[in-house]
């Protein structure tokens, strides 16, 4: 979590359109050491409350579908490191070998308890997991799949100073991006050529204004988005 010396940063990350970021976040490294004994404390509490849920969500996914209770799939998080993410699984099983890697709404790969553990987001919860292993934070850029990140500008991979969030100021403002994918002829290259460059923006504003209690703030707006609050 805590942010390298500039010169032990992964070679294609030391770039000048990056290093305006890393010169704001590393005037702030008390606040990410903050961010991260936050991180620590909150995943563990919730993974032992939540604990009960993670049981149900288990049987109701095996008794619904054939395969794994977790969907483990290859994602990027600080400083391009791979790891694997983990969610309650909602689609069928191998579902990103059959299809894209970005799901919309009436995606015929989501199973019937898929569909309702996604209309309440349940299947983010497996990622406090991920929180407390260090390979994610509660707030950050979303982590995406290795092709994706291939495509990154120079500018964008900025975003990968930090560990990738479970929401972020991005997430909030997308949290119906299906909505833009549905009517897509090829989903892949709508999400990379419109939707992606349009939650970095969001995503490298939000280093900029990087703040710990304003990643306290965008969490509780995460739970107003998701009951239903609507963000311009």
């Amino acid at each position: 979590m805590i942010l390298r010396k500039w010169e032990e940063l992964p070679k294609f990350m030391r770039r000048e359109e990056v290093r305006e970021y890393y010169d704001i976040l590393n005037r702030k490294r008390f606040s990410l050491k903050c961010k991260r004994v936050f991180d620590i404390i909150l995943s563990a509490v919730m993974l032992v409350i939540l604990s009960p849920v993670f049981v149900i969500l288990a049987v109701a996914i095996k008794l619904d579908s054939p395969g794994p209770v977790f969907y483990k799939q290859e994602r990027v998080t600080q400083y391009g490191k791979k790891f694997r993410i983990y969610k309650f699984r909602t689609m069928v099983n191998n579902a990103d070998k059959i299809g894209s890697q970005v799901t919309v709404s009436n995606d015929s790969r989501i199973t019937k308890v898929g569909a309702k553990i996604r209309g309440y987001r349940l299947d983010e919860i497996g990622q406090l997991i991920n929180v407390l292993k260090g390979e994610m934070s509660f707030v950050g850029t979303r982590p995406e799949v290795v092709k994706y990140v291939k495509g990154y500008t120079p500018e964008m991979l900025a975003t990968l100073l930090m560990p990738a969030g479970i929401t972020s100021e991005a997430a909030i403002r997308y949290k119906d991006e299906y909505k833009l994918l549905n009517a897509a002829d090829d989903v892949d290259k709508v999400y990379i050529e419109k939707v992606l460059p349009e939650k970095m923006k969001w995503n490298l504003e939000s280093i900029r204004r990087f703040r710990f209690l304003r990643e306290v703030l965008t969490m509780f707006r995460t739970v107003l988005a998701v009951a239903g609050k609507k963000y311009e």
